[in-house]
């Protein structure tokens, strides 16, 4: 979290964003590429403890078990990062919608607070199995567990 909002102030200095944007992104506990989306404390905790919950550890015995996850959203669009996770153990249904819950929580986050991107596009990194566990593609931009 600090190394992504030492990131945020790096790109707002470097675009001559004014002193209080940059204060007002350090405060911010939204990560661009790595942490839960800025929806109010309660509605975001409780969604992405959800998804965790909903996805675990996620097991597999093939590559074409695991998927991911796009997590969030920037506020210059797309996702903010992704989890991988076994469609051997979850519900794919049940974890889209919780998703796409989450990304609508951060957008109207992100309208009402004005937040800011590096509006990088963050590319889906895929999923592999690996020794029975799914797990992000190499260059991730995973969140944090």
């Amino acid at each position: 979290m600090k190394k992504l909002v030492l990131l945020l102030l790096a790109a707002c200095a470097a675009t001559g964003c004014g002193a209080q944007s940059a204060a007002k992104l350090a405060a911010s506990p939204v990560a661009v590429t790595q942490a839960a989306p800025a929806a109010p404390a309660p509605a975001k905790d409780d969604t992405l403890t959800r998804i965790r919950t909903l996805i675990g550890t996620p097991a597999c015995t093939s590559d074409a078990q695991c998927h991911t996850l796009p997590m969030g959203a920037k506020s210059c669009g797309g996702p903010s990062g992704y989890l991988a996770w076994s469609s051997a153990k979850t519900s794919e249904a049940e974890l889209r919608a919780l998703g796409d819950s989450l990304k609508e929580q951060q957008r109207t986050a992100n309208d009402a607070s004005g937040m800011m991107s590096n509006c990088s596009f963050v590319p889906d990194p895929g999923a592999v199995c690996k020794t029975g566990i799914c797990q992000l593609g190499s260059g991730a931009a995973a969140l944090a567990r």
